[in-house]
């Protein structure tokens, strides 16, 4: 009697030192500092205010610029609308659209491979931060997928001044609380609006990759482990409905039912309506 199993191998990843120290300040910063802060100094309401609107327009500056608008072109707009988008993305600290976008769709064009960027097989913690920390041996293969996104003006515009848009979001904070109440007011907008804010809408983006392709419904396909998490849709501004997304991935919604926690669709449904957005695409054989 003989049994087999397959043994599933991965390729080595080597750390990418500046992303790693990048990455560890922003937790150290946001675990120890803003708490520390907050416990012996104390944040005003136009530090909370900041944190959360920076929040919200981040967070839509990922899911629906980064992801709806570029990675699947599910909608189009104009191109001061697509750079406002882009900048608001570029202030999550994610890296540029060109990028960011690029390996989103080798994601999907190599799902649960390990080609994928964030691959869900090897495990939660490569999935959710593990990837960002340890250098791709796959990235040349985003050429193939990022041609398209080389010709658009208002892409490259972003990518050529990403360092800027980035200090321009963590300087806004500061010059917010410095105008409320001076030094201490701008040193504490800046911890909890500025490094805390992004520390929180990196982790609900990771969790994307994380949490929706380990737990969840299947409920339109088990092609790949993309799987719908309402409550990840709560933290994402409508992204946790993935397994919807992977199996109609140009739709703009991707919570389709009209009760779908997804603020992202909202948005690009509004901007349709005053002129700001057209071409909205959904799958011709929604099932929901």
């Amino acid at each position: 009697m003989s049994s087999s199993s397959t043994i599933t191998t991965f390729a080595p990843r080597r750390i990418s030192v500046g992303a790693s120290f990048l990455f560890a300040l922003v937790c150290l910063v946001a675990l120890v500092g803003v708490p520390a802060y907050g416990y012996f100094v104390g944040y005003s309401w136009v530090d909370w205010t900041m944190f959360g609107l920076l929040y919200v327009v981040t967070g839509l500056g990922i899911t629906v610029g980064y992801h709806r608008l570029l990675a699947h072109r599910s909608f189009t707009c104009p191109d001061w609308v697509k750079g406002a988008l882009l900048v608001a993305g570029g202030w999550a600290l994610e890296n540029t659209a060109l990028k960011w976008a690029a390996a989103h769709i080798r994601h999907h064009a190599r799902c649960d491979e390990d080609e994928d960027p964030y691959n869900a097989q090897r495990g939660f913690w490569f999935s959710h931060c593990g990837w960002v920390v340890l250098k791709d041996p796959f990235r040349d293969q985003d050429e193939k997928y990022v041609s398209r996104l080389r010709q658009d003006a208002v892409v490259m515009w972003q990518y050529r001044w990403y360092v800027p848009i980035v200090l321009s979001g963590l300087a806004l904070p500061f010059a917010v609380g410095y105008l409320y109440n001076g030094w201490r007011g701008g040193v504490g907008c800046f911890l909890l609006a500025g490094v805390g804010r992004t520390f929180f809408v990196l982790n609900s983006t990771f969790c994307i990759n994380s949490v929706c392709h380990l737990w969840g419904s299947q409920k339109y396909g088990a092609a790949d482990s993309s799987r719908d998490s309402w409550w990840v849709s709560l933290l994402t501004f409508g992204e946790g409905y993935h397994n919807y997304h992977h199996t109609y991935q140009s739709d703009y919604r991707n919570g389709p039912r009209w009760y779908n926690f997804d603020p992202s669709k909202w948005l690009i449904y509004t901007l349709s309506l005053v002129g700001l957005a057209s071409s909205l695409r959904t799958a011709s054989d929604d099932p929901s």
